[in-house]
């Protein structure tokens, strides 16, 4: 069974000393256009992306979705939407770095494209995969050895939103060399109360390896800075080794 944490808040409590400029580089985001349900076109994507340079990141990684049922997208698709995205970032003079990698559904098609090596990684060969909202994969340690294997790291994209995962579960996937995405939004009752509770037991627990904006739309960017004001935000750097800088 979980325990979950509680932490008092001081009156007249200095400012952080962190911000978005401490995270720096973004590791999840579905900022290329019109290749899954972030992004419609390349205005959106500009959009999104002065917002997330106004709050401080100086490189996004863009993680459009891959699942077989809904984005059939490929290394293809995927790096033609970021030389469209380049293109229109050079005509309006935007100066940002941007790299590709993709947000992996777990099932049988991701099985068949770590066999086949079709697999887009980022930075020091990093995977982000995501699971079903609804229950644990049955083959989960097997995926995470067939990638291992393979040399890549695997990074868990928000574990928070997985109410069947338990402190067990991510203490195996700690212990099994799994680094954990936490979702910004998830500090602010964005997705559900729970979801907070549980990014907040996450982040006590120093299981936090990296930060992602997951960002989808301008209605989600305008939450960003609200984060900066919880409980959890200073929490997160005094209990967690955040890796997002060394990308």
């Amino acid at each position: 069974m979980l325990e979950w944490f509680s932490f008092n808040t001081k009156k007249n409590q200095a400012p952080s000393l962190h911000n978005f400029s401490t995270i720096g580089i973004d590791i999840h985001s579905h900022i290329l256009p019109g290749i899954d349900d972030g992004a419609s076109d390349v205005n959106a994507s500009i959009v999104l992306i002065k917002e997330l340079i106004s709050l401080g990141y100086h490189k996004l990684i863009a993680t459009p979705h891959v699942m077989i049922d809904f984005y059939k997208n490929t290394p293809q698709t995927i790096k033609s939407s970021l030389n469209k995205l380049k293109k229109e970032l050079v005509n309006q003079k935007i100066n940002i770095e941007i790299e590709v990698g993709a947000e992996y559904y777990v099932d049988y098609y991701f099985e068949q494209l770590i066999e086949s090596d079709g697999i887009l990684h980022f930075g020091d060969n990093y995977v982000l995969i995501e699971l079903s909202f609804m229950a644990k994969p049955h083959n989960l340690n097997d995926i995470i050895f067939k990638l291992q294997l393979k040399g890549y790291k695997v990074i868990l994209a928000h574990p928070e939103r997985y109410m069947y995962l338990t402190m067990q579960d991510f203490t195996e996937l700690r212990d099994r060399n799994v680094y954990l995405q936490l979702n910004l939004l998830s500090l602010i009752d964005y997705y559900s109360k729970e979801v907070k509770k549980r990014a907040s037991m996450l982040i006590e627990s120093g299981f936090i390896s990296f930060l992602g904006t997951d960002c989808h739309n301008i209605n989600q960017a305008s939450l960003y800075n609200k984060c900066l004001r919880t409980k959890e935000w200073d929490r997160i750097f005094d209990k967690n080794k955040i890796l997002n800088h060394t990308l």
